[in-house]
């Protein structure tokens, strides 16, 4: 079945009916024009609207379905798979015949899809539909002047930039054109290959440079800061696994906490003009290590800003479809090992969005940054991890508790049911992008904060457990109220 009686639909059925090696057989076309029921494309007959799908499908003994709606917005195709779920069929999508120009030029003020890319389908190609698909998220307007000012002819720091987070910020900055890239992790796997990746696509045209380090070493970091003098540090250098730093909270707050704090410090010292924290939705009434250091960090740079001429900047978000230790990998492993999926709980929830919607943001929140904002990105409406899981089983061809079951394990340690982007005190205003938000900060006396935070580090330097508790409690209120 093709979904989509448009030019897409056509060229598609072309393409099944001069390759009939393929083994695919078209018979049968649904569209919601009224108008072209009834008629045919390349002899298969246009059957009915889309919401006949499953009484076509059981009347034609349909076994795959492919979407070829090039034109349809993602809420649209979102209702078109939600449709086609219930009849069991493989569901495949036509790839996107849209696509950003393949450089980004800066005579326009926002980023816009080109027009067709290519008159010919290439079967070959059609992809599966994904989870990612199921989101509904329209794509971003970018503001690609804000963005340019931000980036382009300057000398960019990424911490953390072997990471999921991180390497997409790299391969999205390049487009701008930055003076210099210094992709700072202390693994060099990750760092390398995104390095590499960009030389290739650039053709040694960008100037991009590994730097092995870590966030936490004081010599180190400084000796970078006076080498290169970068003047934008994105910082997405972090522990953030919740049940792993729940056991080890002390390389939780070397890391995440003394680490930024060290960056924060340095670039005060040699005046960067815009630091970047990429934070987390745990970091709002924490009740784990993980958010508990993460709102830590986003306190480290609201009372930064009070005593710099450095604007400093947090940009809080939920989960990453697809980033290292999410449950979308966690699941496709599960299913390649034959099951169980395994959920915490029937009713948890949390905020997804693609690591590209992600980063295409923080870059908008970067360059929106004056001083002392919180930017809350907009994540849609929380999702049950139970509904993605039936939802990965279905778009794998199998039924949920028939071919492959689901488990519940119950909520990890430092685990919330329902995750919060932002608190009441710090309310949320509008920018002038309409999917980024700002939360006002909280009033700290920054003397005492600071002095904390020398105490901090005398307690995890002893690993002193009750004097770690007592110190993050008072920085963090709600930090160990869940437990």
């Amino acid at each position: 079945m093709i979904i989509g009686a448009g030019n897409a639909g056509e060229m598609v059925i072309r393409e099944m009916q001069q390759k009939k090696h393929l083994q695919i057989l078209p018979v049968a076309v649904l569209d919601d024009d009224e108008a072209k029921l009834n008629m045919k494309i390349h002899n298969v007959p246009i059957m009915g609207a889309i919401k006949d799908i499953e009484k076509v499908c059981i009347n034609q003994n349909i076994s795959e379905i492919i979407i070829a709606l090039p034109s349809a917005s993602k809420k649209r195709i979102r209702e078109i798979v939600e449709e086609c779920k219930v009849t069991k069929c493989k569901i495949k999508i036509l790839p996107a015949l849209y696509s950003h120009s393949s450089r980004m030029t800066h005579s326009s003020s926002r980023m816009t899809l080109s027009n067709f890319t290519d008159t010919k389908i290439d079967i070959n190609k059609m992809r599966d539909v994904q989870i990612e698909d199921l989101l509904g998220r329209e794509s971003i307007n970018l503001d690609i002047n804000a963005v340019v000012n931000l980036i382009s002819e300057k000398v960019i720091l990424v911490s953390g930039g072997g990471g999921s987070i991180g390497s997409e910020l790299c391969r999205q900055i390049v487009e701008f054109h930055p003076l210099k890239l210094l992709i700072l992790d202390n693994n060099e796997n990750g760092a390398y290959e995104v390095q590499q990746e960009i030389l290739r696509k650039y053709k040694n045209q960008i100037d991009v440079e590994v730097i092995i380090g870590s966030v936490q070493d004081k010599v180190r970091m400084r000796k970078i800061f006076e080498t290169y003098k970068p003047q934008i540090f994105f910082h997405a250098a972090a522990h953030k696994h919740v049940p792993i730093l729940e056991q080890n909270p002390f390389e939780a707050v070397k890391n995440n906490i003394l680490g930024t704090l060290n960056c924060v410090k340095l670039s005060d010292e040699y005046k960067i003009d815009k630091f970047i924290l990429i934070s987390s939705d745990k970091a709002v009434n924490p009740i784990n290590v993980m958010g508990a250091t993460k709102k830590i960090c986003e306190l480290i740079c609201q009372e930064m800003n009070k005593i710099s001429k450095t604007s400093y900047a947090v940009v809080r978000f939920g989960n990453v479809l697809g980033s290292s230790g999410s449950v979308i990998p966690l699941f496709q492993k599960q299913f390649e090992e034959g099951g169980p999926l395994r959920v915490t709980h029937p009713e948890v929830t949390r905020y997804f969005m693609t690591v590209n919607e992600a980063v295409q943001l923080i870059l908008q929140a970067g360059a929106l940054a004056q001083r002392e904002e919180i930017f809350v990105l907009d994540m849609g409406e929380p999702i049950k991890i139970d509904s993605l899981a039936k939802d990965f089983i279905r778009l794998s061809g199998l039924e949920p508790g028939v071919d492959m079951h689901i488990v519940y394990t119950g909520l990890r340690p430092g685990e919330k049911l329902h995750e919060e982007l932002y608190t009441k005190e710090e309310g949320l205003s509008s920018t002038i992008h309409e999917k980024v938000f700002i939360g006002k900060s909280v009033a700290l006396d920054t003397d005492m904060f600071f002095e904390h935070l020398k105490m901090l580090n005398v307690v995890v330097e002893k690993e002193d457990a009750g004097g770690f508790e007592m110190i993050v409690k008072k920085l963090v209120p709600s930090f160990l109220a869940g437990s």
